[in-house]
């Protein structure tokens, strides 16, 4: 079982806040992302500031594509993303589209979608998936519980990579110990700690003694 990656969403509503955060921990973190809010307010400049402040490391533009995915994904390419986010509603061809233009697509998991979607998303090449925990979810008073772990294991058992996301804290990837996570996504839980680089350090410190170096 392979050590999970760590993955920083920012989520910033503006540049300057997004790119100090980002600098602060991006050495540490395996995967940044230009999380929606961020893309929504500032465009592709967001995606495009990340890669030139990081290089090396993978990047996401979590877009939650809907619709036109070719054209989506070719732009977030360009920019300089690795990977892309679709909506689970989004239609198997616009999942193919996206596909075509940039080296990985996510499908994110959010209200209603059956175990048979999972799998035509499987037969269609898309084999990463993102179990949300959604912020108003989060707001209302959910948390993780057994019914999340079951479903996770489920997507892993038919073969996807899956990250999960959604009011992480450090005492929380302790539930999925056992589980084969890809990637564990936190936004606030890093740029909104009082260190921010530290939560970061305690997030990947936790990541390793759960599942070794």
């Amino acid at each position: 079982m392979a050590k999970p990656n760590l993955q920083i969403a920012c989520d910033h509503s503006d540049l300057p806040s997004a790119l100090k955060a980002v600098k602060a921990v991006g050495d540490v973190v395996d995967i940044i992302e230009a999380g929606t809010i961020f893309i929504l307010q500032v465009g592709d400049i967001g995606v495009k500031s990340l890669r030139a402040l990081f290089p090396d490391k993978l990047i996401v533009a979590d877009t939650k594509c809907a619709d036109a995915g070719g054209t989506v994904a070719k732009n977030c390419a360009d920019a300089g993303a690795d990977w892309m986010t679709v909506i689970c509603s989004a239609t198997i061809p616009t999942m193919k589209a996206a596909a075509k233009e940039i080296k990985e697509v996510q499908v994110e998991l959010y209200g209603n979608w059956t175990y048979e979607d999972a799998q035509r998303w499987l037969d269609a090449g898309i084999s990463q998936a993102i179990y949300h925990q959604s912020r108003d979810a989060l707001l209302a008073g959910e948390t993780w519980g057994e019914r999340d772990l079951e479903r996770v294991k489920k997507l892993i058992d038919m073969g996807f990579r899956v990250s999960v996301t959604g009011g992480l804290a450090v005492d929380t990837l302790k539930l999925f110990e056992g589980i084969d996570v890809y990637t564990f996504i936190t936004g606030r839980g890093i740029t909104e700690a009082p260190d921010p680089r530290q939560a970061a350090l305690d997030f990947r410190n936790e990541i390793i003694r759960i599942w070794g170096e």
